[in-house]
Formats: structure tokens, sequence, C-alpha cells
């Protein structure tokens, strides 16, 4: 297990699904975690099971002031932010572009797409003021391939796909390691939604079909080390036979 003994996290969408677990998975490999979420007990919640390395803070990522606050009382709380994982994100409400409210589509990406920004616009003067820093960013296959009634998804996680990218372009040579994960369908509230939905192949595959949220989770630690920088400014799939052997998922 990569060792992240001293070093801080900050995990946006840290109340549920991957980023509960991913905030297990880094506090058990030594790490400080900022559990960052709007459902304040939730995360209150985590924290108070993770104990003394975690802090919750209450923040709604498509307000960036919000978001600039957070990071500052991450800083405060543990010295520093060397990685940010940006994993918060939506899917409600599903529907098709002719009948999509417009304010409910347009809240999806100030969600998905703009929180990422918010989260790496706050980030990126503290981590490159400490020499470098790690940014992970949770794609999907939906950023890639469009799917019926996903039009907000979609577009929004092929803008944060394109927002690893460009920040690998702009501030690899600062230390910033950027890169993506795309995992694939996993056993999370999201899933239940889309099944709900009722509308396209993803919401009828069998709940069997889906990896648990760890998987994810440790994917990410993984991708904390040296061993994943061969992928930086890229997006690595958990649907990829190699990466699984590489995260240790065999």
């Amino acid at each position: 297990m990569t060792d992240l003994t001293g070093r801080t996290v900050l995990i946006t969408g840290a109340s549920r699904g991957i980023g509960a677990e991913a905030a297990r998975v880094f506090a058990e490999a030594g790490a400080n975690v900022a559990l960052v979420a709007r459902s304040a007990d939730s995360i209150a919640d985590l924290a108070g099971e993770i104990g003394q390395k975690a802090v919750a803070i209450p923040c709604d990522i498509s307000r960036y002031w919000e978001v600039a606050q957070a990071v500052e009382n991450c800083v405060t709380a543990f010295g520093g932010l060397d990685i940010l994982i940006n994993n918060a994100g939506v899917i409600e409400p599903i529907a098709r572009m002719d009948e999509a409210d417009p304010e409910a589509w347009g809240q999806v990406i100030d969600i998905n797409l703009k929180g990422v920004f918010h989260g790496m616009r706050a980030a990126l003067p503290v981590m490159e003021a400490a020499g470098g820093g790690t940014v992970l960013t949770v794609s999907s296959g939906a950023a890639h391939n469009p799917i019926e009634a996903w039009s907000h998804y979609c577009a929004s996680k092929a803008g944060a796909a394109m927002l690893t990218r460009s920040l690998h372009k702009e501030m690899a040579d600062k230390g910033i390691r950027a890169i993506g994960l795309s995992p694939g369908t996993v056993a999370t509230q999201m899933q239940r939604e889309i099944k709900a939905s009722g509308i396209n192949p993803v919401s009828q595959l069998d709940w069997s079909v889906h990896i648990p949220a760890d998987w994810p989770a440790k994917a990410l630690l993984w991708m904390c080390s040296s061993e994943a920088d061969v992928y930086l400014g890229e997006e690595i799939s958990l649907r990829d036979k190699d990466i699984r052997k590489k995260v240790g998922l065999v």
C-alpha cells in the first residue's frame, strides 16, 4: 500500500460512495483527510468514524468561494494540501434533451464541471507554493461516449477530462500531477438512480456487474504513487485488466 503518512488529501463528494470509501482508504494509508460535501451530517459521521485524521467541511462545490474556504479550512487544520480528489458528481435529473429542464441541466454542469475547476483553482496556489501536488479527477466512460438521456452528465464529464489534460499541460513543470480515473459502473447510490430511470442500457444492467466502491478508492490511492506517473495528463480505466492488476484488484 502507498504510504501517505503526514500527507493531506481533500476529497469532494465525501459523504457516500467512492468519496467515503476513498476517505477510509487514504486514512488507513496514513493521510489526513478533509471531507467535503453538501451533506454536513454524513461527513461529520464519517469524520467521527475515521478519528483525528479527518475533518468535515460542509461545502457546495458549485460555488467557488465555498471551495476556496474549504481549502483554507483544510490548510488550517492540517498545515497543507498535497492531494485533491475531485469526486463529487450528480446525474439526476436523467432526461432526454427535448424534455430536460434547462435549470436542472445547468446545475449538473455547475457541480460536475465547474466544481472540478473550482477545486483545481482553489488548490493549485497551495500546491504550487509547496512545490507540487496531485490532482485526481473521477471521470467516466460517459466522457467519451454519448448515452441516451445523459447529455448533461456526458458533457460535464467530457469537460472534466479536458480539465485534467489542460492542468497537465499548464502545471506539470511546477510539480502538479494530474490524472483522471474512469471507474466503470460502481455499486453506489448513483447506480440506483440510474436503474430507477429505466432509460438506456446502463439502467438495465444487473446489480452484480457493478464493482464495489472500494475498488476505485484503492485505485485513487495507487494513482498517488510514482508507479502511476506514466499516466500523467491522461485517464486510466478500471475496466482495463492491466490497471486492475497494477492496483492489486485481481
